[in-house]
């Protein structure tokens, strides 16, 4: 099967051209320690046997300037998709999605948690993102939301508002599944599986936190599928963030999500992605000019 990676980053050399202005103002030490520039990840999806991958804007290293994620797709248009990050307070927030949009990018990402911003910003769900959200119910533009699980219900209030919007929850929004089953610390999590529009991103994060207290991952993943099913599930390396090398990081989640039929892994390693960011099955090239 085509394996498609949902979640990889890219970091350029040259801080002159892409210099550094990270959300919430700390860079990633991440990007500092092991950053990939676009080539690298290139050399790194053809040595793990992946045929596409999203890259996902570097918050952390570059906020809401996309220029090196959008010369990702100008490079390689037939490897990449890419999901870009805005400022959904911000005044020109709907301007700039179209713009970024119009660089063949296939959908936004709102940064509300990280490594250097722990905890969930408390802007998730303002009136002032209203426009935002709006615009991408219209249009059919995909969200992906890096969050911790205490924002779920926020965005439960957001969907109720904004009912079309497909959103992707990148590490699962980040649960705590130690109490094991039936998971009433991720409860949110689970209850929001009502929702049609809401996808998973599951990563090593997600795996993680799946190993810990009472849980097991095969009860996790069975109870993940059971709510959502497999066609809204989707895998993603977090590669460099993640430690190691993008090979080992595949070989390791294969080797884990293994439990589940093989019908589930087909979706979750590839057809779900072709199917919620469809650049990332193809990118017209047409549509991409000088960043």
């Amino acid at each position: 099967m085509d394996i498609v990676d949902t979640h990889t980053h890219v970091i350029s050399p040259d801080a002159q051209r892409y210099p550094v202005d990270p959300i919430g103002g700390k860079q990633s030490e991440w990007s500092k320690v092991h950053p990939v520039d676009i080539e690298g990840l290139v050399r790194a999806l053809d040595d793990a046997g992946i045929a596409r991958a999203v890259v996902v804007q570097a918050s952390t290293v570059y906020g809401h300037d996309n220029r090196y994620a959008a010369e990702a797709l100008r490079r390689h248009p037939d490897r990449f998709a890419g999901v870009y990050s805005i400022d959904a307070m911000a005044p020109d927030a709907v301007e700039r999605i179209d713009h970024w949009q119009g660089l063949g990018f296939s959908g936004f990402r709102l940064f509300t948690t990280g490594t250097t911003m722990p905890g969930q910003a408390d802007w998730l769900g303002h009136e002032d993102s209203f426009p935002a959200w709006a615009h991408a119910d219209r249009h059919d533009i995909p969200v992906c939301l890096q969050m911790t699980i205490q924002g779920l219900p926020k965005l439960r209030s957001l969907l109720d508002r904004f009912p079309n919007v497909r959103v992707l929850l990148d590490h699962c929004a980040r649960p705590d599944l130690s109490d094991g089953r039936p998971y009433h610390l991720a409860e949110d999590l689970f209850g929001l599986a009502a929702y049609p529009g809401v996808h998973l991103k599951l990563t090593h994060r997600a795996l993680s936190a799946a190993e810990k207290g009472a849980s097991t991952v095969r009860e996790f993943l069975t109870d993940l599928v059971a709510a959502y099913g497999a066609n809204r599930i989707a895998w993603g390396s977090n590669f460099p963030a993640a430690d190691g090398r993008l090979p080992d990081l595949l070989a390791e989640a294969r080797e884990t999500v293994s439990v589940l039929p093989d019908a589930d892994l087909r979706q979750i390693f590839g057809a779900t992605a072709a199917e919620f960011y469809p650049g990332a099955d193809h990118i017209d090239a047409a549509v991409l000019g000088d960043v």
